[in-house]
């Protein structure tokens, strides 16, 4: 009788953003780090900003400051304010709610928000 053992398929965790063409691949968790956000370029072309906050939780919003016009937003800086995570603006430091997108400092002025998931995918 021969046995053959097989390896256990790897799996890994992959961050997905939900697109209006439905769920988009960005990148695997392991690779973002608490507190760095990093950008992603989605298929319509426009650009995320997507985080991993501190309870694990991943966010992702517009990378673009509507303030100067530029794709900074994945390198600002993380807080919270009220309970809510937020990014600040590395340029100006309006601050945006990793959640809604809505910015704290100014009520008139948002970034998109988009719906993220952790997916368990084959290696």
């Amino acid at each position: 009788m021969t046995t053959t053992a097989y390896a256990p398929a790897r799996t890994v965790q992959r961050v997905e953003i939900r697109t209006a063409a439905g769920w988009y691949p960005v990148c695997d968790l392991g690779l973002l780090t608490h507190g760095r956000g990093v950008a992603a370029l989605l298929p319509d072309g426009t650009q995320a900003a997507v985080f991993l906050g501190r309870t694990g939780d991943t966010y992702a919003i517009g990378n673009r400051d509507p303030f100067t016009g530029a794709y900074v937003l994945s390198r600002g800086l993380l807080g919270s304010a009220g309970g809510r995570p937020f990014v600040a603006s590395p340029l100006l430091k309006q601050r945006f709610d990793l959640a809604t997108g809505r910015c704290l400092d100014d009520e008139e002025v948002a970034v998109a928000a988009y719906a993220t998931r952790v997916a368990e995918v084959a290696a």
